[in-house]
C-alpha cells in the first residue's frame, strides 16, 4: 500500500461530511483536489470504499471500517505532534467549542488573545441550536459548549461567563399585544424560554417560527411581531432604536453564559490551558468588551 497522510485526511473528512464539496471546504482545497485525493487513495484497495449516487456520495461497509482505522492513524499522528511540541514548550492541537446560537456574541471575546497567544493553536467553533450543541457534548465531540441553561440529564462542570438576560421586544412598545409571537426553532434556548414565560396566557396568538435568532431580529425590526431575545444581541438595534424593550411580568428572564464539560471528560493539553485562561483573564475580559452591557443593567 501507497497511501499518505493527505489522504487518509481527506477520506476521514469526506466520510464525515458525507460531501466532498463539503470536504473540500473544510480543508481548504478545490473540489478536483479532493477527488484526485481521493481515487488515489481507493487505488490501494481491490474493494470499494465509496459509491457515487447522482452528485452525492455514499461510503460502503467496508470504506467504513478503513474511515475508523484512519482515524486512529490520524489521531496517532496528532498524538505525536503534541509530544514534539510538548518537548520543545511549544503548545499545538486543536480546541473544539460547540457554541448556542446566542453565544456566538461572547465565546469570540474569550477567544481572541488566546488564539493570538498560542499561534499552533487551531480553532474548531460550531454555533446551533441548544440541543444539537448538547448532542457534540454527549457524543464527546468537543471539548467544551457554551450554554445558558444546563440540562438536568448531564453531569457536567461549569465555569460562568457572564448573565445572559432576555427581554420582550418589538419594533414599538405600542399596540403590541396583538402582534404575532416570533418563535426560533424547537431545540433552542430561547425558544424554550419564551414558551415558559410568555406563552401561558397567550396560547391562541398567531405564532411565527423561524430559524435564528438573526431572523427572529430582523423579523421584530420589521414589525413583523414581537419576541423574547437575549439583551446581549441587539445592541446596535436598541441603540439605532430599531428594536424596544417591553415590559412584561416576570421578564427579564436571566441565565448565564457558561462554558461547561463532561465531569468524566478528560482534558486535552490544549484544553487545560484555554480553561486556565478562562479563569484567570475572565474578569478583564467582560470589562473591557461588555462594558456597554454592564452599564444597561445597572440603570436598568
Amino acid at each position: 500500500m501507497n497511501y499518505t497522510l493527505s489522504q487518509l485526511t481527506v477520506f476521514n473528512k469526506v466520510v464525515e461530511s458525507k460531501s466532498i464539496t463539503i470536504a473540500a471546504h473544510d480543508l481548504f482545497m478545490t473540489q478536483p483536489a479532493v477527488s484526485s485525493q481521493l481515487k488515489n487513495f481507493q487505488n490501494n484497495f481491490n474493494t470499494q470504499l465509496y459509491e457515487r449516487k447522482g452528485r452525492g456520495i455514499i461510503i460502503t461497509e467496508f470504506g467504513h471500517e478503513i474511515a475508523s482505522a484512519c482515524r486512529k492513524i490520524l489521531n496517532e499522528t496528532n498524538d505525536l505532534q503534541r509530544l514534539t511540541y510538548a518537548y520543545d514548550n511549544v503548545l499545538q492541537g486543536k480546541l473544539k467549542i460547540a457554541s448556542a446560537s446566542t453565544g456566538k456574541y461572547v465565546i469570540p471575546y474569550f477567544l481572541t488573545d488566546f488564539l493570538s497567544t498560542h499561534g499552533n493553536i487551531n480553532l474548531e467553533l460550531n454555533v446551533s441550536n441548544k440541543t444539537d450543541v448538547l448532542e457534540s457534548l454527549k457524543n464527546n465531540d468537543v471539548d467544551f459548549a457554551v450554554i445558558s441553561v444546563v440540562p438536568d440529564d448531564l453531569k457536567l462542570n461549569e465555569e460562568l461567563l457572564i448573565d445572559n438576560i432576555l427581554f420582550l421586544t418589538g419594533k414599538t412598545k405600542r399596540n403590541y399585544k396583538d402582534k404575532p409571537l416570533i418563535f426560533r426553532e424547537k431545540g433552542s434556548a430561547t425558544r424554550s424560554t419564551m414558551e415558559h414565560y410568555y406563552l401561558e396566557s397567550k396560547k391562541t396568538q398567531k405564532k411565527i417560527i423561524l430559524q435564528s435568532n438573526e431572523a427572529v431580529k430582523q423579523a421584530v425590526m420589521s414589525d413583523l411581531g414581537i419576541s423574547i431575545l437575549p439583551l446581549i444581541g441587539i445592541k446596535n438595534e436598541l441603540l439605532n432604536g430599531q428594536i424596544e424593550i417591553i415590559e412584561y411580568a416576570n421578564l427579564p428572564f436571566i441565565t448565564k453564559w457558561r462554558l461547561v464539560w463532561l465531569k468524566d471528560k478528560v482534558l486535552s493539553p490544549v484544553a487545560l490551558e484555554y480553561l486556565k485562561y478562562v479563569r484567570s483573564h475572565k474578569q478583564k475580559i467582560i470589562e473591557r468588551n461588555f462594558k456597554w452591557y454592564l452599564e444597561f443593567l445597572k440603570i436598568n
